[in-house]
């Protein structure tokens, strides 16, 4: 049983892939930031699984982490760094990896990067994924490559770009890549490769192209998303003034995603991005989804909550501000509820997404938008799964950041503020019943900060104590139905 070394486990294509490693026997190695990421996944608990703590930027700590591995996937990616730093935070981290593997007697390195040809006409994005290649390849250790387009998956980046502007938008006005030629891939067959290579010694050293069945233009996809989506044809206006940057932020007022990661996808969307070459369909054969066939089973899975894994999943997670010292406000409400601590817990778990906020959803969203347009993460970012969350995940524009069960949930703000806002819900036991705490907490950042708290605590009335409320309310209706049942 060979043992294989998987960094970006806890992100979109990582976080599919190790299950599938484990169900083929494979000794999995995941080596991540932030272990707690992977608690609530259905395979952490696998015999043959091993989860390391590892700073891919820590020599020595990552030498030892990959000693002993026979493979190791580089599945990793800093398009979530500030400003345009990513490429060269990418080469960085890439270097360090190359350099460890060799260290460690690692036989081979298998990366998944971007599809295009290689010349100087690609954009940044394309240019940086084709860079990585290089230096993981420098330092001798066998690099298998694999170049995708456009993936097609639920929670997939692009995806949500797709499926959020063809579902809002009756009319686009677009740059002149939606005319651009494409070869997407469903997630499942990137899976399928990634996983295949391991058993194709002959593919080490080698560099794939891996694309669907279909060939055809944004303009063309956007049509077929419309259709499976049940909505009108979408009437699409190419201009040739929208720049990547204008249309990132537009991509960004519309969809999840920020401008950050928006403008690098943006900028790629111009190159042609067609695969050359099908080796790769000889060596790991499978049968290949159209584009159609991918887009449905991508919405199938939106509509039963089976999402595996979202690109809002991957990246750091902040430390905790510091507390002490300094002007910290607090806002703590407490309620006496009549259910027992698992039915409290799992109406605390339900806020956000779809469900709401329990209370004032009007102020939340106003919130929201407001937060989107000064560049934060507003609302849209949603949950992945209607009732479970997981430690690390994103919230609408929260960041899961304590996580006890039938004990705490508390939630660090990723909105734009001119400060630090925490929002924890404590359970306890008492002789009374179940005592719900609900505190938030803000740390000012100067006179803005200071305006911003005494701005909105009037309203803390409305949302908190209208949010305990429908918790209490939640939880009781919860209790009451499971003892009918029960009698």
């Amino acid at each position: 049983m060979r043992t294989i070394a998987l960094t970006g486990a806890t992100g979109y294509i990582g976080g599919r892939l190790a299950p599938r490693l484990l169900e083929a026997g494979y000794r999995v190695r995941a080596l991540v930031r932030s272990p707690r990421k992977l608690e609530d996944r259905s395979w952490a608990g696998h015999e043959n699984l091993d989860i390391r703590a590892a700073d891919l930027g820590n020599a020595a700590q990552l030498v030892e982490s990959l000693r002993g591995c026979d493979a190791a996937y580089y599945l990793v990616h800093s398009m979530t760094a500030a400003g345009d730093r990513y490429a060269a935070e990418d080469v960085r981290l890439a270097q360090s990896f190359a350099d460890a593997a060799r260290d460690a007697g690692v036989r081979r390195i298998i990366y998944l990067g971007g599809l295009g040809d290689d010349s100087s006409l690609l954009s940044e994005h394309l240019q940086s994924r084709q860079q990585v290649e290089k230096v993981l390849a420098s330092t001798g250790v066998p690099v298998t490559v694999l170049r995708a387009a456009m993936i097609i998956g639920s929670g997939s980046a692009s995806f949500e770009i797709l499926r959020y502007l063809v579902e809002r938008l009756p009319v686009m006005v677009t740059p002149r890549w939606v005319q651009t030629p494409c070869q997407p891939i469903a997630v499942r067959n990137v899976v399928s490769y990634l996983a295949g290579l391991l058993e194709v010694p002959e593919t080490a050293g080698e560099t794939y192209e891996i694309g669907g069945t279909d060939v055809m233009t944004y303009r063309e996809i956007m049509g077929i998303m419309a259709e499976e989506l049940g909505v009108p044809r979408r009437v699409v206006i190419p201009v040739p003034v929208l720049t990547p940057r204008l249309s990132s932020y537009w991509i960004h007022l519309v969809t999840p995603l920020s401008h950050a990661i928006a403008k690098p996808l943006a900028e790629g969307l111009r190159n042609p991005v067609v695969c050359r070459d099908q080796r790769i369909r000889a060596l790991v054969p499978q049968p290949l989804l159209s584009v159609r066939e991918a887009i449905r089973a991508a919405l199938a899975k939106y509509s039963a909550h089976t999402v595996e894994t979202r690109w809002s999943m991957a990246g750091p997670i902040a430390g905790d501000p510091d507390w002490a010292g300094g002007t910290v406000f607090r806002d703590v409400r407490r309620r006496v509820i009549a259910a027992p601590a698992e039915a409290v817990y799992r109406a605390v778990c339900r806020v956000g997404g779809g469900h709401g906020w329990y209370a004032a959803d009007w102020l939340w969203r106003i919130r929201g938008g407001m937060d989107r347009m000064v560049g934060g993460p507003g609302l849209r970012r949603g949950r992945r799964n209607p009732e479970r969350v997981g430690f690390g995940e994103a919230l609408d524009f929260w960041r899961v950041t304590g996580l006890e069960r039938n004990r705490l949930l508390s939630l660090r703000a990723e909105m734009k503020l001119p400060g630090e806002a925490l929002l924890e819900f404590r359970i306890e036991e008492s002789a009374e019943g179940t005592v719900l705490y609900q505190e938030a907490r803000f740390a000012p950042r100067g006179l803005f900060g200071l305006l911003y708290w005494y701005a909105v605590l009037p309203l803390h009335a409305f949302v908190f104590e209208g949010m305990l409320t429908g918790i209490q309310r939640e939880a009781e209706r919860e209790c009451n139905r499971a003892q009918i049942v029960t009698s």
